[in-house]
């Protein structure tokens, strides 16, 4: 067992499992598709009567994590500075540790000694209107300090994620479809796929990766064999319903490009093929960028591109499929990706109670997380990314969330973990924690808006417990906000240094 007083050396970044992760694309388009992601694995969970992301690694006393997938950069939106915007950049390929994992203990933890290890953090002067809660895996807080609600910003991800792979499953995908219209013509189906791409990965080959350009070419080869060879398009986006743009984001999001116009039919969540800014109508864009790529494929079709309602039953000619929400969720909590937030919200919706729109998924949301037992009572929740300044979620719920992701009767909800970033080493931590002694011990959820910075996740204490935490500051002054964050990352590491 290390001894707490002496510093543990930081875990290399070839000391994580990491699965295979393609070069990041230059171009703002996150390249996610399926002929570049890995092969869907099973999580192996090495914590015996207790499931969780950290494991104690015998040798140093390293603590393994298994990781998410890596993604294109995306902030939470109208931060000041974005502190969780990720560059892209390559990570290193890491071999299976040679040594061998032994679980995390799990106890109740000792209150007093996490109270006294966080003493001298929480009087840092940069933490305002603070919400602080630590927690075993499962069990009440060892400490609590501030009471109500507050903004948490991103960390709201961690609820929606949750509802998605509760109502949804870990293994549902989502289809996008082409299917037979009037009159010689075809409709391009929306089903809600938030990573739906228009070009192929660079380095793709296989022509069933979920991108427009994958679907032309089947469709084309379907329009082929039924001797077809000049076509009608329309497109139907028709899955979800309501506003695009949620009435409680403030008016300059979309102006400003901090999120797009949230549909069930775009590509590249929006972004403009140029690789600069979002498009006005993504619907439109994905149809457009569909007919452009069916035309290379030797297919006419028709220059007037509209929109229609596909009708029930019509056949299928061709069809992309998403990868595996759980992939989905560790995607969007690794980089904090607000519209693929956004559309799993209005999945939950559908789902629940058969309405696509922000409406629809707050409640499904509110449903899904009460069934689960999590108390909401206080709380308000306009959106699935934690982009809406009106937002308020106690810290105790985030907490609350997180235990039931890592608990053993909900191994559906695994991914809620898994896809945490982890200090110091990819996703939104990829930058933060550097010479911390929570480095690779620490592994959380940012939340950025301004006034507002929050940080919810787990860390491995210095007796190898692991401890669920939230920390959420807010009214924080524009200035200081770089240095609330690098406090909460101090309160995070104080816990790993803990022996609690």
């Amino acid at each position: 067992m290390p001894n707490p007083d002496t510093p543990r050396p930081p875990p290399s970044p070839l000391q994580h499992t990491v699965p295979e992760v393609s070069d990041m694309a230059a171009a703002d388009r996150p390249p996610y598709g399926v002929s570049q992601r890995p092969r869907r694995r099973r999580r192996r969970l090495v914590v015996t009567g207790v499931v969780v992301a950290a494991v104690v690694v015998a040798a140093g006393g390293v603590t393994a994590y298994e990781t998410g997938r890596l993604a294109d950069w995306l902030g939470d939106g109208d931060a000041a500075p974005v502190a969780d915007t990720v560059p892209g950049y390559t990570a290193p390929a890491a071999p299976t540790p040679g040594v061998v994992a032994r679980p995390a203990r799990v106890g109740a933890g000792d209150a007093a000694a996490v109270r006294s290890a966080l003493a001298e953090p929480l009087e840092d002067s940069d933490l305002f209107d603070l919400r602080a809660v630590v927690a075993p895996l499962s069990g009440p807080a060892l400490l609590d300090v501030g009471h109500g609600t507050s903004m948490p910003a991103s960390t709201l991800k961690l609820l929606t994620t949750t509802a998605a792979l509760e109502t949804l499953g870990p293994d549902h995908t989502f289809a996008t479809r082409v299917v037979a219209g009037p009159r010689h013509g075809i409709v391009l189906v929306g089903g809600g796929d938030p990573f739906l791409e228009g070009a192929r990965p660079p380095t793709g080959v296989a022509h069933d990766d979920a991108s427009l350009q994958a679907l032309a070419f089947k469709t084309a080869r379907q329009l082929g064999a039924n001797g077809t060879r000049s076509v009608r398009l329309s497109y139907d986006d028709s899955l979800f319903t309501g506003p695009r743009v949620n009435p409680h984001w403030p008016a300059t999001y979309i102006p400003d490009d901090v999120v797009s116009p949230i549909t069930a039919l775009w590509a590249d969540e929006g972004r403009n093929p140029s690789g600069y800014g979002r498009v006005a109508d993504p619907p439109a864009t994905a149809a457009a960028i569909f007919a452009t790529y069916l035309r290379q494929d030797g297919v006419r079709v028709a220059p007037a591109v509209g929109q229609a309602t596909a009708r029930a039953g019509a056949p299928e000619l061709a069809r992309v499929t998403s990868p595996p929400l759980a992939d989905i969720v560790e995607r969007i909590l690794l980089v904090s990706d607000n519209e693929g937030a956004e559309v799993l919200a209005r999945q939950v919706g559908l789902a629940v109670d058969g309405e696509g729109s922000f409406a629809g998924g707050v409640s499904g949301v509110r449903t899904t997380l009460t069934r689960l037992g999590i108390d909401l009572d206080g709380a308000t929740i306009e959106d699935g990314s934690g982009l809406s300044r009106d937002d308020r979620v106690a810290a105790e719920t985030l907490v609350d969330v997180l235990q039931l992701a890592s608990s053993p009767a909900h191994a559906d909800l695994r991914s809620v973990i898994s896809g945490l970033p982890v200090a110091a080493y990819d996703g939104s931590l990829g930058d933060r924690f550097d010479d911390s002694p929570g480095r690779g011990y620490v592994r959380a959820k940012t939340g950025t808006l301004h006034g507002t910075s929050a940080l919810a996740g787990l860390s491995t204490d210095a007796r190898g417990r692991v401890l669920v935490f939230a920390f959420v500051s807010n009214h924080v002054n524009g200035a200081d906000t770089l240095d609330t964050r690098a406090a909460l990352d101090r309160l995070a590491s104080a816990l790993a240094t803990c022996r609690c």
